[in-house]
């Protein structure tokens, strides 16, 4: 047999044994036989290095680095789902489904789970793995086809000669989380945050290495167009996946009615938590594709589907110690460190408490069992104190009188406490963090961890500091984990932030109630950094939206001569502090004089490229709903702000309604 007949022979065998272990979790050969016919590949590969396709199975170990990923537009947009949070909201998704039918018959439905990691699309062309995508924002995602084919239940290869795309979510499993993190943690390195956290890091790695490394799986849950292969139900369309190889998740259930929807969501309320991977939540969609057409779309989601959302999950876990951080400000927080325990698919092992009157409202006593849930599924937060449960030994948690960094004695202002110590090391820290970030000055390659070294280093011990470290390039070189690339980047990234607008310098500086939003406001009064030192009381009073609060810390922060040094070899660092936004607001745009409130995601626009398109057009952009909005315009997952607009009768709109005015606008 030919070399290169032989190699497409046994990357075929592999490809069925892969699909028999990863998929059908029925190995069909043993470990030694499996990996003799790998070593065969692997050899002859080495020997006809011409024949190496990136398919092989050899390469799912992963590829070189990239320089990074290369964006993809799907053929199809990629829609985020509708929520549901309680059966009433079930019912009524029923009902519309219902109405828009005219029927009163009962719909048949896919009740599937709604599994916790990265949505991504593949696309297959004449049997073979062309490439695949993460969603990104709905239109355009980016390439990961090198880190998917590292997972090793997706085939490169299938029984269908059509192009056709199949999108699911790629996602890690419990197990592989713990098994990570312990080493992670016996290498002290950071712990991953949860399994969704994890998949979605992983995928997004430029070394496909990393990605190979992470163990990663996927499920598929959507045939793009399975009309076109002749299926008419969503059903055969998951059976249809199965046949091809791609992996689809067995917990899945076809019913007819709501209630039958209900039964099924309620019987995974407690189950969810024995899954070996994490859900949030459950995808009910209509099985009949035909409906699918006559259902149609919002601007952002199909009204054909819809995610149930458990609620916040409570769990009991013990405070075993309280420790002070110290931010740029100076203020200090007490953390709660816990006893670690899963909460919505998260590991926690620390939690906020606030201030000293959250802690003593609570009662907080080191050892006691506390009841602990995430904030809208994200942030860790503790409910109360399970009292009957308080040990003996127990000892009343107490607020610290002396910062825990440069021991200076704190001040308590209104409900904070604050270590005023401009020279304490951790506030140091902290604003270079700060200054640094994706809001300020936005400086690539200037994570945290790397600020703490060239601090800790004393390469950098300002602000100014920072641009000045391109006259240390060979000691950078010689710091672990740095290369010639990777410093070059970095000073590169460092003179760029240079041209940065002063709404972005100006929030770096890190001024107390001054923040993004403030920030710009001023920046777009004064236009120049000098104009703004220069401005009186009198005249920054006058300016809506700031108060006498943030008045008098501008004032103040302006009168300090440290400050003033401080700006001073900016400037003289070639720093600009000019505002470069557009300045003259259209007074006959749609938007002008109105008070505008955006609320849920939307598919087109970040949130902070269309606050600053809306405030172009001279709207004021607020974050909260009252009788003087004027408009609430809303995407997926709106919640609150646009239910209470609707019931104070405010103008609302939808994503495809603001994108007619806004090509009105010519914007």
């Amino acid at each position: 047999m030919k070399p290169l007949e032989r190699i497409q022979e046994l990357i075929k065998a592999i490809e069925k044994h892969n699909h028999a272990y990863y998929v059908l979790d029925n190995p069909t050969i043993t470990d030694q036989a499996y990996d003799q016919l790998l070593k065969e590949l692997i050899e002859l590969e080495t020997q006809y290095p011409e024949f190496i396709t990136p398919l092989s199975p050899s390469q799912r170990v992963g590829g070189q680095p990239l320089e990074g990923f290369k964006k993809i537009t799907h053929q199809r947009m990629m829609l985020s789902l509708a929520n549901a949070f309680s059966e009433d909201d079930l019912i009524a998704f029923d009902k519309r489904i219902k109405n828009l039918l005219n029927t009163k018959h009962d719909i048949t439905y896919m009740c599937e789970m709604k599994i916790d990691g990265l949505a991504i699309s593949i696309e297959y062309n004449k049997g073979q793995f062309t490439y695949g995508a993460t969603r990104g924002d709905g239109t355009i995602g980016e390439d990961v086809s090198g880190n998917l084919l590292t997972i090793p239940s997706i085939p490169t290869l299938v029984d269908e000669l059509s192009t056709f795309e199949v999108r699911g979510e790629a996602f890690m499993a419990k197990k592989t989380l713990e098994k990570i993190n312990i080493m992670r943690l016996e290498n002290n390195e950071p712990l991953l945050a949860n399994t969704r956290n994890a998949a979605a890091g992983s995928l997004r790695q430029l070394d496909p290495k990393i990605a190979a490394s992470r163990e990663l799986d996927a499920y598929f849950y959507y045939l793009v167009n399975g009309q076109s292969l002749g299926l008419t139900t969503h059903h055969e369309c998951l059976e249809y996946l199965d046949k091809l190889g791609l992996k689809t998740n067995k917990e899945r259930k076809r019913v007819t009615g709501i209630q039958a929807v209900i039964n099924y969501v309620e019987s995974y309320r407690n189950k969810r938590h024995t899954l070996p991977y994490d859900i949030d939540g459950i995808v009910i969609k209509v099985d009949d594709l035909l409906l699918h057409d006559r259902l149609g779309y919002t601007a952002k989601t199909p009204r054909w589907a819809i995610a149930y959302k458990y609620p916040p999950e409570y769990v009991h876990t013990i405070l075993e110690d309280v420790i002070f951080t110290v931010g740029r400000t100076g203020k200090i927080t007490p953390n709660a460190v816990l006893k670690p325990v899963r909460v919505s698919g998260s590991l926690v092992s620390r939690a906020t408490l606030h201030n000293e009157d959250f802690m003593l409202e609570k009662d907080l006593h080191l050892f006691d069992t506390v009841s602990l849930h995430k904030a809208g599924e994200v942030i860790p937060e503790i409910i109360e104190v399970i009292k009957d449960k308080r040990p003996l030994f127990a000892t009343p948690v107490k607020m610290i009188t002396h910062c825990p960094q440069c021991q200076q004695p704190l001040k308590k202002i209104d409900a904070m406490h604050f270590c005023v110590n401009e020279s304490c090391p951790a506030r140091i820290e902290e604003k270079l963090i700060h200054f640094v970030s994706k809001d300020a000055m936005d400086i690539r390659g200037l994570g945290e961890q790397v600020i703490k070294e060239l601090y800790q280093k004393k390469l950098i011990q300002t602000i100014p500091d920072l641009y000045t470290l391109h006259q240390h390039r060979d000691v950078l070189l010689n710091i672990e984990g740095f290369a010639t690339k990777s410093v070059d980047q970095l000073l590169l990234a460092i003179e760029e932030s240079k041209k940065q607008s002063l709404e972005r310098l100006l929030f770096g500086l890190g001024i107390r109630e001054i923040g993004e939003k403030t920030a710009k406001t001023l920046a777009k009064r004064f236009l120049t950094l000098t104009a703004l030192i220069q401005a009186n009381e009198e005249t920054l009073l006058s300016i809506k939206d700031i108060g006498p609060v943030g008045v008098q810390s501008l004032l103040s922060y302006f009168s300090d001569p440290m400050n003033n040094d401080l700006i001073r070899l900016l400037m003289m660092r070639g720093l600009n502090e000019r505002y470069l936004g557009k300045v003259n607001v259209p007074s006959d745009s749609y938007f002008s004089l109105k008070t505008v409130v955006i609320t849920g995601s939307f598919v087109s626009f970040g949130r902070d490229q269309l606050t600053d398109i809306l405030e172009t057009l001279g709207a004021k952009v607020s974050g909260s709903v009252s009788k003087m909005t004027h408009l609430v315009i809303y995407g997926t997952d709106a919640g609150s702000k646009l239910t209470k607009a609707q019931s104070l009768g405010i103008q609302t709109m939808d994503e495809q309604q603001l994108s007619e005015i806004l090509k009105k606008e010519k914007v």
